[in-house]
């Protein structure tokens, strides 16, 4: 039964559902109204659990009231005519996936707000049973209670980019893991083979011929084949790469900062995508995972009866766990180079907080940390590098 004619719209979009649609859309509840042909509340906001096949929805209005359910199939066609039946202002949610870049684009300009939430961080979805229906009407209930943490899904300019920069670093860790297992193979029969000349195709016949079981030297080709497919294969995504980068201004910009080329240039661009994401350097720190994790507890003491605040400072935990794994290795690298370079202002920095006595591992995290700051000021403001501002603080 339908409370209010108000709500037929709805109801003929899910009758059709459930008559046309391979999936079977149950709903449970009709929007109610106030006696009138308005709404209570304007806002609606929809979870989604995501999957292959089927898309599991729940409604909720602004008081929480769980106002329809269904299932529906991961078709466009099929989202965009559920969305047509609804009325107000549509927040939507759904988690981080293989399909949310896509459903992403498909939905960002036909609602009020869409939120990518992060998975990793919805620990309220792991209480009590589970299944779609359950998890999507939970997810509703945290975006209305704002309890989502979201996933940046923001610039479209840098998408080409962005696949690109995937590629070339797909292709770089498969062509590191054949070379190691190469060096495995060699390894495994007790033979040396330190450096780089196992590699070369001049040298494999000789290295080759240091495998004198049939099984394991076959085995070996095998791999120098793969190598040398992958060679090219990187050849031509790095070309690719850095002929999509120089469209972009901050390219020039980036590569002004020592020790940042046009492949690291290029991937910052595409990993970051903008630097106003970023309001500070601290969550830029945060998202590389160069931000120090501290835990404290009991922090104020009764004292002649007063509170005060303690002075025992807070422990230090390491470096944040979550984090863009890429983007702490540019950085990293780039600052392990410019500590080992006597001609670089950042390898003079690095040597100064060496001679003021910091550890060479903290001197080299401080560093690498400077490198970021550096990055998101040049790229936020569109300044050219200045050897003669790299202030000393620590960064």
């Amino acid at each position: 039964m339908i409370a209010n004619p108000a709500a037929s719209n709805i109801s003929n979009i899910f009758t059709h559902y459930k008559k046309g649609c391979p999936f079977q859309s149950k709903v449970r509840r009709r929007l109610e109204t106030d006696g009138k042909d308005t709404p209570m509340d304007n806002r609606k906001y929809i979870g989604m659990d995501v999957h292959q096949a089927s898309i599991s929805i729940a409604v909720t209005d602004a008081g929480g009231k769980l106002l329809m359910e269904c299932v529906i199939e991961t078709k466009a066609a099929t989202i965009l005519e559920f969305l047509q039946g609804l009325r107000g202002s549509l927040w939507v949610t759904f988690e981080e996936g293989t399909s949310a870049a896509w459903l992403y684009d498909l939905l960002k300009p036909r609602v009020a707000k869409v939120i990518v939430c992060n998975p990793r961080k919805n620990a309220l979805l792991k209480a009590g049973n589970k299944n779609d229906q359950m998890d999507a009407r939970k997810l509703a209930d945290l975006l209305r209670a704002d309890l989502l943490t979201p996933v940046y899904h923001g610039e479209s300019g840098v998408r080409t980019l962005r696949e690109l920069s995937r590629s070339y670093l797909t292709v770089t860790k498969d062509l590191t893991r054949v070379m190691n297992r190469l060096k495995a193979v060699y390894r495994s029969w007790a033979i040396p083979c330190a450096g780089q000349e196992v590699y070369a195709p001049r040298h494999r016949a000789a290295w080759l011929k240091k495998l004198e079981e049939t099984g394991v030297r076959r085995r070996a080709e095998l791999l120098y084949q793969q190598l040398d497919a992958l060679v090219q294969v990187r050849r031509v995504a790095r070309r690719e790469l850095l002929a999509e980068s120089r469209k972009h201004a901050a390219s020039k910009l980036l590569q002004e900062i020592p020790r940042l080329g046009p492949i690291r240039a290029a991937l910052l661009i595409a990993l970051i995508q903008t630097p106003h994401r970023f309001r500070t350097k601290r969550q830029l720190w945060a998202y590389c995972g160069l931000a120090l994790q501290t835990r404290s507890s009991g922090e104020y003491r009764s004292t002649g009866g007063h509170l005060q605040h303690s002075r025992k400072p807070p422990a230090l935990r390491g470096l944040n766990v979550n984090h863009n794994h890429d983007l702490k290795n540019i950085f990293k690298s780039a600052a392990i180079q410019a500590g080992a370079s006597n001609k670089d202002p950042l390898g003079d920095f690095y040597r100064n907080l060496l001679a003021r006595g910091m550890q060479p591992p903290m001197a080299r995290l401080t560093l690498a940390r400077k490198i970021a700051a550096i990055v998101l000021k040049i790229w936020k403001k569109g300044e050219r590098f200045d050897p003669a501002q790299l202030k000393q603080q620590a960064a």
